[in-house]
This record gives C-alpha cells, sequence and structure tokens, in this order.
C-alpha cells in the first residue's frame, strides 16, 4: 500500500474511534451522572471501539502492521476489551444493582438489554476461547471463537442501536457500520468456514 495510502487509513481507523468517544464524553445527557455512572458508560463505547479494532487486527487489514504483530496486539486488545466490558458492567452494578439483576436473568424490560448481556458473554467465552486455545484443536478453536465473536459482535452492535444515549445517532450509526463491515470482512478473510469442509 502507498506510504500516503497507509497514513490516511490509519487516520480514519484513529478518527472512528475517537469521534463516538468524544461525543459520548460531552454528551449534556452527562450533566447531572455521577463519575461511576459516566465510567461505566464510557467503557460501554471503548468496548464498543474496540471491537472495531479486533477484527482489523486479526485478519492483518491495518497497513505497515506485520501479521504476526497485528495477532500480538490483537490479544493484548481483547484483555483490553474484556476489561471494558468488566468496567462497564461493574460500574452499571454501583449505580443500580436491581437493574444488573434482572439484565442478568434476562427480565430486563428494556428491549436494549438482553442484546448487552448476549454480547457480555459472548465475548468472555470468546476470552476464556482464546486463553484454553493451546488445548483445543484448529478446528474447534478457529469455529468456536468465530461464531462466538459473530455473536458478541451483533448483540453488542443491536444493544448499542437500540440506546438512546450519551452517543449521537451519527457517530454511534457509523461506528456500528465500520465494525459490523470490518467483522464480516474477516470472517471473509480467515475463512473459518474452510474447516467444516475439511471435516465433511
Amino acid at each position: 500500500m502507498p506510504p500516503a495510502k497507509a497514513v490516511l487509513t490509519w487516520l480514519a481507523l484513529a478518527a472512528a474511534l475517537a469521534i463516538p468517544l468524544a461525543v459520548a464524553a460531552t454528551s449534556p445527557l452527562l450533566e447531572w451522572r455521577g463519575p461511576v455512572y459516566i465510567a461505566a458508560g464510557l467503557a460501554g463505547v471503548v468496548a464498543l471501539a474496540l471491537m472495531l479494532l479486533q477484527p482489523l487486527l486479526a485478519a492483518g487489514l491495518l497497513p505497515g502492521l506485520p501479521p504476526r504483530r497485528g495477532r500480538r496486539v490483537h490479544r493484548w486488545t481483547g484483555v483490553a476489551l474484556v476489561l471494558a466490558v468488566l468496567l462497564h458492567v461493574a460500574g452499571l452494578w454501583v449505580t443500580s444493582p436491581p437493574d444488573v439483576i434482572d439484565a442478568l436473568l434476562f427480565a430486563s424490560p428494556t428491549p436494549f438489554t438482553p442484546w448487552g448481556v448476549l454480547a457480555m458473554w459472548a465475548v468472555f467465552a470468546a476470552a476464556l476461547l482464546a486463553a484454553l486455545r493451546a488445548r483445543l484443536s484448529p478446528r474447534t478453536w478457529r469455529l468456536g471463537h468465530t461464531a462466538l465473536i459473530a455473536i458478541a459482535v451483533t448483540g453488542a452492535l443491536v444493544h448499542a442501536l437500540l440506546i438512546e444515549g450519551t452517543m449521537s445517532t451519527l457517530s454511534k450509526a457509523a461506528l456500528c457500520l465500520l465494525t459490523a463491515a470490518a467483522t464480516a470482512k474477516a470472517i471473509a478473510d480467515l475463512r473459518a468456514w474452510r474447516m467444516l469442509r475439511r471435516r465433511a
């Protein structure tokens, strides 16, 4: 890739990650909220931004970043994603434990909550699978990780889109669209379904 195009790609990625977070951080809806609630909400935005970065790293789609180094960064970014999700849920627990209990029991009346819980468990399961990768067959690892990530991204995007919160409609829609496109591109490029064909 030409150097100018590579620079533009990185600048576009930085903007895609930073703008939704900046919009959320300066939202007037946070004016009367406590610091724990604000941190929890911003952690959710960070988690969504990391979901855009993860497939780009896994599939080697970022210019100037060797595939091996990209996969190493992918692992650390995965740890950051898990921590962001934990911070998001923990902050909401501190501010309103009954709401979190209802969410975990799939008893919440809000339509976006079950999707967030589904995404949370899928993220945790994908991280656990990554931690156990050395003990798993390549087929189990590739298919399981890909399926869990697809569930996590789908749940997170629906969760975000249904929430009327601190992210503006435009920045949220753009981030969700980019995340969906990056995930679909990475899954298509990595072709995990070939494992099924080999088994057949």
